[in-house]
């Protein structure tokens, strides 16, 4: 973040309107490519996250996919999501950013295709721990690229449309997916939700192949086959039980997994400081958490991962099958919260932040759990009657709160990181907000379901279902006021870019041997 964020024109070194073209014109376009390239991939990602939300009644109906199975639809692309974006993001560091990039969107393009085509709900729930698992080495090399890429001063307009990338995302998601479902293209019901992935992810192959450029770490490193182990085992411990507890009625394994999962995180901690101190190649570079900015970003990363992924799968619950919607109706009603995000994330970074410091991220809390208290109060005056309309005000506070957070808070996590560690960092910002909202998806069966009880009889799962939500709503409250105090932590104003470009190395400069 930094003060030359908000400037109109926030590169100091282009030419002035009366001279001539400058040379490095044509190289200053392929950049603006790539990252047209990377945000629809990123976009395609985090559709492909609310998309599917909306469409989980019609799957439900489709293949008879139990409650354990939507859980897994959902939250199995967000375990494997989370447990492989370290090792998506070191990858790309050894490999390169370009190379594991276009590797990742092959992948995702080939395992939408089989979520498409899946006959039964457990092949859809294994072709949706593919999708996550080939995100995974997607998604880390966006920020990486852009790290990379963009000098210092342009990271903040870069990173206020990726905030707004992110609005998109979530206001595109819900609204396509309702569409697609409601039109029935071909007889296809839900799978065109997937299928519209193919043409989206072929295109961005080709182009990605042409105009992204490659990084990588300046000394060569090995992948840390051990930590990769340690940390996959760690998130399955922990997130496996929350999601299968309660259809299991709590098993006494479950607890003694998730008790175990924090053993686990510990001796990988252990296990990273011993392969640093060996070879210089661990998979997490624990070096990145003494920088404050990071350390204290990713914790509120992890909360607002957990508000995230309680609140979105049960609001479309409670649209849908409580209150009885349409996927229209449903994705037609997140519309104002949506655009809130998006506009409020495109003048965060550039307006707001570089004046106001960490105050704008702990306003963007308390708007949201304003929001969340007011749709509590319409949902239960209002029960079973309430409109889309009434929902339109606290989803609009919700959303100008988030959007609040979303970019600034990416940009201030990775605004002191050292670039050779851009890749490491970028999986480490995506993993814990992928594992909160793992977390989140979990605690569902224990906030949602666990509120609703075994089977209610037709006439009482509306009213079920109602209540259930606005317990829900209570918990992801709760967690927002956490992330507030959390907030505490970061820096109260940001640190100028300026300063990391004017010294001329340091963590914000610019590598100047990118190549094709």
């Amino acid at each position: 973040m930094s003060s030359s964020a908000a400037l109109p024109d926030p590169a100091p070194n282009s030419a002035l309107p009366t001279a001539p073209p400058s040379p490095e014109a044509p190289a200053d376009r392929r950049r603006w490519f790539a990252l047209a390239i990377v945000m629809t991939a990123a976009f395609m990602d985090l559709v492909d996250v609310t998309i599917v939300n909306i469409a989980i009644p019609s799957i439900s109906r489709d293949i008879d996919a139990s409650v354990s199975a939507i859980q897994w639809i959902t939250a199995g692309y967000a375990l494997a999501f989370a447990a492989g974006l370290i090792t998506g993001g070191r990858l790309g560091d050894i490999y390169g950013c370009k190379r594991l990039f276009l590797v990742g969107i092959a992948g995702f393009t080939v395992a939408s295709a089989l979520c498409g085509l899946a006959p039964n709900p457990e092949i859809l729930v294994a072709a949706r721990i593919l999708q996550g698992a080939t995100a995974a080495l997607m998604v880390p090399q966006v920020l990486s690229i852009v790290h990379a890429t963009f000098p210092a001063h342009e990271r903040g307009k870069v990173f206020g449309l990726f905030g707004a990338i992110v609005g998109l995302g979530a206001v595109s998601g819900p609204l396509l997916g309702a569409l697609l479902t409601e039109w029935n293209l071909f007889g296809l019901q839900w799978r065109p939700i997937f299928l519209i992935n193919l043409p989206v992810g072929i295109a961005g192959l080709v182009l990605g192949a042409k105009f992204i450029t490659e990084s990588k770490a300046p000394k060569a490193m090995r992948l840390d086959l051990m930590g990769v182990g340690l940390v996959t085992l760690a998130m399955l411990m922990l997130i496996y039980p929350l999601t299968r507890g309660h259809e299991l009625d709590w098993p006494l394994w479950g607890h003694f997994s998730m008790v175990g999962s924090l053993f686990v995180f510990a001796l990988l901690v252990l296990h990273q400081r011993q392969k640093a101190a060996v070879d210089g190649s661990p998979l997490i570079e624990l070096s990145l958490f003494r920088v404050k900015s990071f350390a204290a970003g990713i914790a509120v990363q992890l909360t607002f991962g957990v508000a995230l992924g309680i609140f979105f799968l049960v609001w479309t619950l409670y649209m849908q099958m409580g209150l009885g919607w349409s996927a229209l109706r449903a994705g037609t009603t997140g519309i104002p919260f949506s655009v809130a995000v998006s506009v409020a994330a495109g003048i965060s970074v550039q307006k707001l932040v570089p004046r106001f410091g960490r105050k704008v991220l702990q306003a963007g809390a308390l708007l949201m759990a304003a929001g969340l208290l007011t749709y509590l109060w319409e949902a239960e005056h209002y029960g079973m009657a309430i409109t889309s309309w009434q929902m339109a005000l606290p989803l609009v506070v919700m959303g100008v709160g988030m959007g609040l957070i979303v970019a600034p808070l990416t940009d201030a996590v990775l605004s002191e990181v050292p670039k050779q560690h851009a890749g490491s960092a970028s999986g480490l910002i995506n993993t814990v907000q992928q594992m909160g909202t793992a977390l989140g998806l979990g605690l569902v069966s224990v906030v949602f379901f666990g509120a609703i009880g075994d089977q209610p009889a037709p006439q009482e799962i509306g009213p079920a279902f109602v209540d259930a939500f606005q317990q829900s709503l209570w918990c992801v409250t709760g967690v927002l006021a956490v992330i507030f105090l959390l907030m505490f932590a970061l820096p109260a104003r940001p640190k100028a870019h300026a300063e990391g470009e004017a010294a001329g190395d340091g963590p914000l400069t610019k590598e100047p041997a990118l190549h094709g």
